[in-house]
């Protein structure tokens, strides 16, 4: 049975005694209170294991506290719960020293899996990261999608870990790369964008690993390569389907041993870099193809992330849009704005670009349009005129690309046949039906409370299913239900 004594800090005494049942329930002994004054007595006093607190509190921002708690007690851990759920907030939390961010509403179960970790762990202090002066926000979305993005990459600022990124086009796997580079450990270092797909085949690896004078015809003069320019820092490999059975061989050599030759070279050059690929292909598919070595392939995917296109995260255009007029106008263009049939027009478009694509179509409604509010008109005449997009029909979600894409059905399958591949000689365990339904059920009703912030009534109208049906859902499931619009 676990032990510890949990404080608990949160304004809003609904979410205060329903965290207070669950991780009493768990085994555990909690004090709770509303402020942030009175946590901080208990922690100077000596008390508590593990601290949970919300951001916002009525007399102190959490993030202004975590640091003064970090110099007295080093060894606590804090996890940070809140509803203000920017690339940001898990940024903020993971500098100051959280050892986990949750965004509102989350899984109880999650929460309480998360404080037997931390309880658990050798008892060392965790060493934050320098803040960072520019607060701009590189990434925009509250989605459940890009929750999961932004506490991925929160994990990752304080490493040198390889990231594979794949996506769609026109996701913003590049944007991620120098998230990851701008927010972490080697921010002061440069960072380095290459893009395989825009270099002749025969130059990739000159580019790369430079080269030496005389290497081949019109070389006359040593040339460095990206790997040398992004010494101490970030080297970014875009499109890394695109490079080439010889390059793939050298950068394999490069993660292997930490040192590659220039192009002529003939001595090693020791390397410090950190590495992130991206890609909008399947890499094993060209594995089997022959097309791509399947040992550099493990080397790179040391850890995966996925970028949701847009019309998995519908639920952001809004402030993605606000976002980009906002860019607009710091570059002289007028303020815009959308009406409620614009914006319903904009959700209901299938997005084969992407966010590049929304980005394009709100500069172009800055410049060409002078009146002070869009409409869904406006937004129909400029979806129509670009060939290669089809607006969906009044009434119909939008689908997954039938190209370049995974939808649901597949995701699940292709799930499916990873678990079932770990019981070679056996069967999985009995209950299966009803362990991937709770797995499926579980994150729809998530992603729906979260797109009402907390009303059960138009979640359950969302779902389509009973408002008493959904509420036995969510206690069975025992989800996190949070309604606010504050922290």
């Amino acid at each position: 049975m676990p032990s510890g004594q949990i404080l608990l800090a949160d304004d809003d005494a609904a979410i205060r005694t329903v965290l207070n049942q669950a991780l009493s329930r768990a085994g555990y002994e909690v004090r709770s209170t509303s402020n942030a004054a009175t946590l901080w007595r208990w922690v100077a006093q000596g008390e508590g294991d593990i601290v949970i607190t919300d951001v916002m509190m009525p007399d102190e921002n959490a993030f202004d506290l975590l640091p003064r708690i970090k110099k007295l007690r080093p060894e606590l851990p804090i996890i940070v719960m809140s509803a203000q759920n920017t690339f940001m907030t898990a940024i903020k939390a993971s500098e100051r020293g959280a050892y986990e961010y949750l965004p509102k509403p989350f899984d109880l179960k999650e929460l309480v899996a998360v404080v037997g970790r931390a309880l658990s762990r050798p008892r060392t202090a965790i060493s934050s990261a320098s803040p960072v002066e520019n607060e701009d926000i590189p990434l925009v979305g509250r989605s459940h999608a890009m929750q999961e993005i932004y506490r991925a990459l929160a994990r990752l600022m304080p490493t040198d870990l390889t990231v594979m990124i794949t996506g769609e086009s026109g996701t913003g796997k590049e944007l991620v790369a120098k998230a990851l580079h701008d927010y972490g450990k080697r921010r002061q270092g440069p960072f380095v964008a290459v893009n395989m797909a825009a270099i002749p085949r025969e130059l990739i690896e000159s580019e790369l690993f430079g080269h030496e004078k005389g290497a081949f015809t019109g070389a006359t003069s040593r040339n460095t390569g990206r790997f040398e320019q992004a010494e101490g820092g970030t080297l970014f490999l875009d499109e890394i389907g695109d490079m080439p059975m010889e390059a793939q061989t050298r950068l394999l050599r490069v993660l292997q041993q930490g040192e590659y030759t220039t192009v002529g070279g003939r001595v090693p050059i020791k390397t410090n870099v950190r590495i992130v690929a991206a890609t909008n292909k399947d890499l094993r598919v060209l594995i089997q193809q022959g097309l791509f070595r399947e040992d550099l392939y493990f080397r790179l995917n040391v850890v995966p992330l996925r970028l949701p296109p847009l019309r998995e995260r519908v639920e952001d255009i809004p402030d993605l849009t606000r976002h980009f007029f906002m860019l607009v106008e710091k570059e002289g263009l007028s303020r815009k704005q959308l009406d409620v049939e614009a914006m319903d027009r904009l959700k209901r478009y299938r997005w084969p670009g992407n966010v590049r694509e929304l980005e394009n179509l709100v500069r172009r409604l800055a410049a060409l349009y002078p009146q002070d509010t869009i409409t869904g008109a406006i937004i129909d005449a400029e979806i129509d005129s670009q060939p290669l997009l089809s607006p969906q029909p009044a009434g119909k979600p939008a689908v997954p690309a039938q190209q370049g894409s995974e939808g649901l059905s597949e995701a699940v399958e292709r799930h499916l046949a990873e678990y079932f591949s770990g019981f070679r000689d056996s069967l999985p365990p009995p209950g299966l039906y009803h362990r991937i339904l709770r797995e499926i059920e579980g994150p729809l009703i998530g992603a729906a409370l979260a797109a009402t912030r907390g009303n059960q009534i138009r979640a359950a109208e969302l779902l389509g299913v009973n408002r008493n049906t959904l509420r036995k859902k969510v206690r069975d499931l025992e989800l996190m239900v949070v309604r606010t619009n504050r922290s």
